[in-house]
């Protein structure tokens, strides 16, 4: 009987040391997403205007990217407000690097064009 409730006293105390307090670990993590934005724009040919699909969008310095839909779209979510340097990138094409690009809360929209090497 005593190891009975020795282990349940053993597993109640386990279970309070790995509880979170009052629910603060979910309130900053919810904070945490308050803070962040989303931004998005669309990549086309610098001739043609035609939309890429595919292309590698990506925010220099970071590990955060993204690709373009059929509809050469692409959108970052949960991002922090800041400045960023976006490169893009795309078989047979020039990467684009756009410099200090502002995001913020608000309309955040970018259209990125590519040149085609030669």
């Amino acid at each position: 009987m005593k190891k009975h409730i020795l282990t349940l006293a053993f597993i109640a105390l386990i279970g309070f040391a790995f509880a979170d307090k009052d629910g603060t670990k979910s309130n900053q993590s919810e904070s945490s997403l308050a803070q962040t934005i989303s931004f998005s724009g669309k990549v086309v040919d610098f001739n043609s205007g035609e939309v890429l699909t595919g292309v590698e969008v990506k925010l220099e310095g970071t590990d955060i990217k993204t690709y373009t839909d059929f509809d050469g779209k692409f959108k970052f979510k949960d991002v922090k407000p800041g400045q960023y340097n976006i490169i893009a990138s795309y078989i047979s094409y020039d990467k684009s690097l756009i410099e200090n690009f502002k995001a913020k809360k608000g309309s955040n929209k970018i259209d990125i064009k590519l040149q085609s090497s030669k």
